[in-house]
């Protein structure tokens, strides 16, 4: 057995960090960019004829924890199925799997530097709103917390895209056409609650909407479900995420593909 290394850790984490760096560019300016749209085009252009006793505040408020949401999903995703994918797909994964790297090291490495660009782009897009919209928060340490289980959770989500897919094609596949519908999907510009049968009943079973009501709880307190509920998604969306890997890694399922 592998002793756990810290100083492995910090070499794939560092790594992966220089090589969101090194494309800032695509990685974090397309991101904030695209969130700026979004503002526009939702917060001022439709926000501004839209009755605010429909989602009982200012609607370009209302939308400030979905579009962090969106990105979160996104970018955790894409940034942890990238990271992992690469080494495969040049032969470097061999480098990995022969040095005495564990697998503790291997996924907290490559997971957590998902997760912090992740947590960067949440810090600048929460920045960025304040240009658009005067929102509150209600409970920090919450937003907080959420944001970083999020994070987490989908960049171990990612890291299994990533093991999964043997093409550059099936690597954008589940984000794009999966993950970003049901996003869209999620309640990330509208209340649950203002959907009328069958179709709320169709939106109460997309695990999304539960993840973006339980951060909307965090801004501003108020929530389609309790937070309890989402909270408790969240975690097992985790749990399940790392049983997933650990089998992974006990069968060597196309990680030496």
């Amino acid at each position: 057995m592998i002793a756990f290394n810290p100083r492995s850790t910090w070499t794939i984490y560092r790594n992966e960090v220089q090589r969101a760096l090194r494309t800032a560019g695509q990685s974090i300016l397309a991101p904030v960019l695209t969130t700026s749209l979004y503002f526009v085009v939702f917060g001022s252009a439709i926000g501004s004829h839209m009755d605010q006793s429909v989602v009982g505040m200012n609607y370009a408020a209302f939308i400030v924890p979905g579009l962090l949401m969106l990105t979160l999903l996104s970018e955790s995703t894409q940034n942890a199925s990238f990271g992992i994918y690469m080494p495969r797909f040049t032969g470097a994964i061999y480098e990995l799997l022969s040095a005495p790297v564990g697998v503790a090291e291997t996924l907290l490495g490559f997971v957590g530097a998902a997760a912090t660009k992740s947590l960067v782009l949440a810090a600048i897009i929460l920045t960025v709103s304040r240009f658009f919209v005067d929102y509150s928060i209600a409970h920090p340490v919450y937003v907080l917390l959420f944001i970083i289980l999020i994070s987490a959770s989908f960049s171990l989500f990612g890291f299994i895209i990533g093991i999964w897919a043997d093409s550059f094609d099936k690597l954008g596949a589940i984000p794009m056409l999966f993950l970003m519908p049901l996003t869209f999907l999620g309640g990330t510009f509208y209340s649950v609650d203002n959907l009328a049968e069958p179709w709320r009943s169709v939106a109460m079973a997309n695990p999304v909407v539960y993840l973006v009501n339980g951060l909307r709880w965090c801004f501003y307190g108020t929530s389609d479900f309790p937070i309890g509920l989402s909270l408790g998604i969240a975690c097992g969306f985790v749990a399940l995420c790392v049983l997933v890997i650990a089998r992974i890694f006990a069968t060597g399922w196309r990680i030496r593909t």
